[in-house]
């Protein structure tokens, strides 16, 4: 067990998260999955098992700091190593500033910033230990990209961005990488949530004329982005942000503008 390398994936019930446990699976990882919702994640875990892989489940509320701690001590006790630590749950209210609470502008930071923040120091631990690790933030296009609607949410993942700076700064003399991961529009639960169907396909085609690609990212997209950067492949690899959004952090004007303009050169 000990010469298998090891992975913890937060929020892996769904999305970027499952899809990333499962790549780690199928690429040899033991693989610890975390979320709130337990029988979400033992479908994940039987998904690695069934590829030959092995698979812990730790369900809980990341919110909360001494579960969170207890997802490092249980891999440790399973596993006895951490190699890759992906920190990737999130959680977020669409509401502006203006309307926020104070109660949804604090979880949102505890699940998305603090929570990370904590859960890389105690990987780094053992990570020390063994002279080598992966620590991989999940953040966001929109930690460069304001779009009025989820301030806590955005500004966590400008922080998440600054504290992978100041980690990769800390740990790197001992042999840990400390990467971002920064996704565009992600066909996930969480950008299926803007208030109303009609809303969302109104957003959805908004981002999809923003994007180059003309389209939504997938989680096995943003999966094999995040294994990669985990691998060897990457190894000289650390504080910064690696983009993977087609192209939308860099598109100035959206489809629309490009057809009205040039309209044998671009489709609406």
């Amino acid at each position: 067990m000990a010469n298998r390398p090891t992975a913890i994936i937060t929020g892996a019930s769904q999305g970027i998260g499952a899809e990333t446990a499962r790549e780690f699976g199928r690429r040899g990882y033991a693989v610890t999955v975390t979320a709130r919702t337990r029988d979400k994640l033992e479908s994940v875990a039987d998904d690695i098992r069934g590829a030959g892989g092995k698979a812990l489940v730790h369900a809980g509320d990341l919110c909360d700091l001494d579960f969170a701690e207890s997802v490092i001590d249980a891999t440790i006790k399973e596993f006895d190593r951490i190699d890759v630590l992906v920190n990737n749950a999130a959680w977020r209210d669409v509401v502006t500033m203006r309307n926020i609470t104070k109660e949804s502008w604090e979880r949102t930071l505890r699940i998305a910033l603090t929570t990370p923040a904590f859960m890389a120091r105690w990987a780094a631990v053992q990570m020390e230990k063994q002279g080598s690790g992966v620590i991989i933030n999940i953040s966001s296009t929109m930690s460069e990209r304001a779009g009025g609607m989820s301030p806590a949410y955005e500004a966590c993942k400008g922080g998440l961005n600054s504290l992978t700076y100041e980690l990769s700064a800390l740990y790197g003399p001992t042999g840990i990488r400390v990467v971002g991961v920064n996704p565009g529009a992600i066909d996930t639960e969480m950008s299926n949530d803007y208030t109303d169907e009609e809303n969302t396909a109104e957003m959805h085609s908004t981002m999809c004329g923003m994007t180059p690609l003309r389209r939504f990212g997938q989680p096995v997209e943003m999966a094999r982005t995040i294994a990669w950067v985990a691998s060897d492949e990457a190894s000289f690899i650390t504080g910064t942000c690696i983009v993977a959004d087609g192209g939308i952090q860099t598109q100035l004007h959206p489809s629309n503008m490009q057809h009205l303009t040039f309209p044998d050169e671009f489709d609406r």
